[in-house]
């Protein structure tokens, strides 16, 4: 029987205005699906006009012009119901869903929902559990005494994973899963056990250490920044098995 990071996986990540989760929007976002390690990569995009202006410094990330977004892109609205539905067709489906700093992501997707939809992610989810792998996290609690960052970018670095268009969601989610096949076969003596289940449980107790870990490093450093323990999706949503 496959470990369950050489079986299906699914990967989501998203393009935005900018790294505010409760006032920046989505301008692009990607869902990708593979069914085995190695296989075919099957991926859906979304490009989205926000309605509101992209800054410069957003569009130096990901190259994504006001000009270009309001000639091609869609209105929010739908793509915003499309992007959840597409969700929850994977956790009713039983695919683990990778998406790296899963709190920003799932965060966002669930405050555009509640200003474009009147709705929230946990209402698509319906009573299908979300499982969610963020290669972030795994990558701090197994690797924990590695210097440096852990970007997307410095991840697959470590890690030997093809990173081919950062800050493109749809390459950004590829790379993202294939972190996470990485990690879980660098570290199968500590993971292959584990449920899906049981590593997204834990994961939200791995986070939530991180966070404090991070506030404490703020504060020694005088930083009044505040750093959210909640994962994947913070207060003010109700993502089942969140």
């Amino acid at each position: 029987m496959a470990r369950w990071f050489e079986g299906p996986l699914a990967a989501f990540d998203t393009e935005t205005t900018g790294v505010d989760v409760e006032r920046d929007r989505i301008v692009s976002a990607a869902v990708v699906v593979q069914d085995t390690e190695g296989g075919r990569v099957r991926t859906t995009r979304w490009l989205v006009n926000p309605g509101v202006p992209v800054p410069r410094e957003a569009t130096e990330v990901h190259g994504l012009t006001d000009d270009h977004l309001q000639r091609l892109g869609r209105w929010p609205a739908p793509v915003m119901e499309e992007i959840a539905r597409a969700l929850s067709e994977q956790a009713a489906a039983g695919r683990p869903l990778v998406v790296m700093n899963a709190p920003f992501d799932l965060t966002l997707l669930d405050r555009e929902l509640r200003r474009h939809r009147a709705s929230s992610l946990g209402r698509y989810l319906n009573d299908a559990p979300l499982r969610v792998l963020d290669p972030r996290v795994l990558d701090k609690h197994l690797d924990r005494y590695r210097k440096g960052r852990r970007t997307l970018t410095d991840l697959c670095a470590h890690y030997e994973v093809a990173l081919d268009g950062a800050h493109d969601a749809g390459a950004d989610a590829t790379a993202a899963l294939g972190v996470v096949r990485a990690v879980g076969r660098r570290f199968a003596t500590r993971l292959e056990e584990l449920t899906v289940a049981e590593l997204h449980s834990r994961q939200a107790v791995w986070h939530a250490a991180q966070a404090r870990g991070l506030q404490a490093w703020f504060a020694r450093n005088g930083s009044e920044e505040e750093v959210d323990p909640a994962w994947p999706v913070r207060p003010g949503q109700s993502v089942a098995a969140a």
